[in-house]
């Protein structure tokens, strides 16, 4: 008979097996568009390579210190006591995942799993999930809320076809007809998620790192896309480009590609130039932001990930 750590050894190398292999997926997409773009891509990265040293490492320090930030604000959605160097370790991978799997998937069962291996049961680690992102999510719109009125006319809803209107309302009517159908589930779920939120605000120290923390991810990313932009001369105030980061990060979210590849680098390419920045300079800013928070760390990522797996941290 087959012993379960027989079982679990298959079991393990297949999965890494299904992350290389997304892994490759990722990247060959990414070489097919460089390719097709070739052009545009050549002369977004000889700006970017001619761009300022000095504000491109400021950039860097940023994105390195978003997963210290990820890392406060997963420990503010859980009472018990996480062990700091894995949870780091752990939203690293998860960075690295989330470009693997659609809506945050990755990132989201990365996270799930470790918090399970910390003890918490299934529903508690789902549940803090829950938390982190409710958190991350209120903290971005209050930052739009508090920078909009810095920057009057420079957000404007952009103009809808019927076509683009009907499909908009549809969507909402099916969303509303699946919670609706759901609703007792969703219910139970929604009671557990807050009764832990009450939980952590009784709280101080853990409700100031859920917060604290969800402010400095989204802050700390806007400081990337800062940098990115003074490095290749974009003439745009560091509040504009962190209000128009906000809102094309938050529009990025509605569409649910890998970690927002394509319609992250599109809104905030768009949001750019209509806010009167040139074109090759939104394109090598994208790119830019998009090497250091995305390609740069990946493969990193990635291995951090394998070894999370072996150890069983996850």
């Amino acid at each position: 008979m087959t012993s379960p750590a027989g079982l679990t050894a298959p079991l393990g190398r297949r999965r890494l097996r299904w992350h290389a292999a997304g892994c490759l997926a990722v990247l060959l997409g990414a070489l097919y568009l460089a390719h097709r773009y070739r052009p545009a891509v050549r002369h977004a990265a000889e700006r970017l390579a001619a761009a300022d040293q000095g504000w491109l490492l400021a950039g860097a320090a940023a994105a390195l210190t978003t997963w210290a930030a990820s890392a406060l604000a997963q420990q503010g959605a859980v009472v018990r006591r996480l062990p700091g160097a894995r949870l780091l370790a752990a939203q690293f991978a998860a960075s690295a995942a989330n470009h693997l799997l659609p809506a945050g998937l990755g990132a989201g069962a990365v996270n799930v799993r470790f918090l399970m291996r910390c003890g918490l049961p299934a529903g508690r680690a789902a549940g803090a999930l829950a938390v982190k992102t409710t958190a991350s999510a209120a903290v971005r719109l209050a930052l739009i809320g508090l920078l909009a009125p810095a920057c009057p006319g420079l957000l404007r809803l952009p103009h809808l076809s019927p076509v683009a209107v009907a499909a908009l309302l549809g969507a909402v009517a099916a969303a509303v007809l699946l919670i609706t159908s759901l609703w007792s589930r969703c219910r139970r779920a929604l009671a557990a998620v807050l009764a832990d939120i009450r939980t952590l605000h009784a709280r101080p120290s853990r409700a100031a790192a859920l917060w604290g923390g969800s402010l400095a991810f989204a802050a700390l990313h806007a400081l990337v896309l800062v940098a990115v932009t003074r490095a290749v001369g974009v003439p745009l105030a560091p509040l504009q480009v962190a209000l128009l980061y906000l809102a094309a990060s938050s529009a990025a979210a509605l569409l649910p590609t890998p970690g927002g590849l394509g319609s992250l680098d599109a809104a905030l390419a768009l949001a750019l130039i209509a806010a009167g920045a040139p074109g090759a300079a939104a394109a090598s800013a994208v790119l830019g932001y998009r090497l250091l928070t995305v390609w740069l760390p990946l493969l990193p990522g990635l291995l951090v990930l394998v070894v999370l797996v072996r150890r069983k941290s996850l």
